[in-house]
């Protein structure tokens, strides 16, 4: 060793920068110093490496002799009129120069988001009264407008829609309005009446007036499919029941829309589903759509995500799309 330095070696492959700040405290180290070992490297010059930072000399010397302690090795010796660069310190010039790119890369603002040119997945969590409602016009949207974007529909948690973010991995959840943690971003949507469904031919439903309210009594009598993933016997129009001292007969509950629609069409049952759903299906199914005869308070329903998503730019603008599309189903 000479001075205090490591002799000069010449290495065979390169070093990590990481590496080369050798069995020192790091969390003590000045990162700043990198960026004054990146302008001599680039410029050979203390005079204009501290042009080029906008420093003085002195500053930079100071830099370079504190770097100099820190990595035990000279780094630069003159000749002439430059600096030349230490067989160790060449080991460092490429990789440093590529980690401040990095660095500067990640620290910057993303490029303006283009549709058309993005790709990568979003996953939305919500009931199948969204496969029905959203994906459709929403698949063709992505399909004209960004190719390189995957929408995904996936469960809702039971019990805990809000743990749908995280556990499901959504990028959005679709629910009834609900308290949500500080750590969750939330926006209104639409409110979503409920409509009684029955099919055509069923006898219950003989002479009354399709649109129209059905009568409490007839609501009442007839069995009723209730949509329910966590399997409840009771839910809103059961309230709504209660509170006019009636009471409905559930004879089954079925976990998705789509299947308390089949089992409609295909009985002698009748369900209460979103106004908007029964209004969509209600051809394809052969099925008759009433006003309920209480009165049941539309629920609002939410988008929700993880507030770390607030800006990113796909998120974002899938937010968006989204939110446009269920907007217009309010009213």
């Amino acid at each position: 060793m000479t001075a205090g330095y490591r002799a000069a070696t010449v290495s065979t492959k390169p070093h990590s920068v990481i590496q080369g700040i050798d069995e020192m405290n790091f969390a003590t180290f000045d990162l700043n110093l990198l960026r004054v070992l990146d302008a001599l490297f680039r410029e050979g010059s203390t005079v204009k490496a501290a042009r080029r930072l906008a420093l003085s000399q002195s500053a930079v010397s100071g830099a370079l002799s504190r770097l100099r302690h820190a990595l035990d090795d000279p780094l630069f010796l003159r000749q002439g009129n430059r600096l030349v660069a230490t067989d160790f310190a060449v080991g460092l010039q490429e990789p440093l120069r590529q980690e401040l790119e990095r660095i500067e890369a990640m620290l910057s603002q993303p490029d303006p988001f283009d549709p058309a040119t993005a790709s990568g997945v979003f996953r939305i969590s919500a009931s199948d009264f969204f496969a029905e409602m959203l994906m459709p016009p929403l698949a063709d949207l992505l399909y004209r407008t960004a190719p390189g974007i995957r929408a995904q529909l996936v469960d809702l948690v039971p019990h805990d829609y809000v743990q749908s973010l995280e556990r499901r991995n959504a990028d959005l959840a679709l629910i009834p309005d609900t308290a949500v943690p500080d750590w969750v971003s939330r926006a209104p949507l639409f409110r979503s009446p409920f409509h009684v469904i029955a099919r055509r031919d069923n006898p219950g439903i003989a002479g009354l007036a399709f649109g129209g309210p059905m009568p409490i009594d007839t609501f009442c009598r007839l069995h009723h499919v209730l949509f329910s993933p966590e399997g409840n016997l009771t839910a809103m129009g059961d309230a709504a029941l209660t509170r006019v001292g009636r009471r409905r007969q559930v004879a089954m509950t079925v976990p998705v829309f789509s299947g308390v629609c089949r089992a409609v069409s295909e009985s002698d049952l009748i369900a209460l589903v979103p106004a908007q759903l029964a209004a969509k299906v209600a051809g394809s199914f052969g099925l008759q759509v009433f006003r309920p005869p209480m009165q049941i308070d539309p629920p609002l329903i939410i988008g929700i995500w993880h507030r770390r998503s607030d800006r990113a730019p796909l998120a974002a603008w899938m937010r968006g799309q989204v939110f446009e599309l269920m907007r217009a189903l309010d009213g």
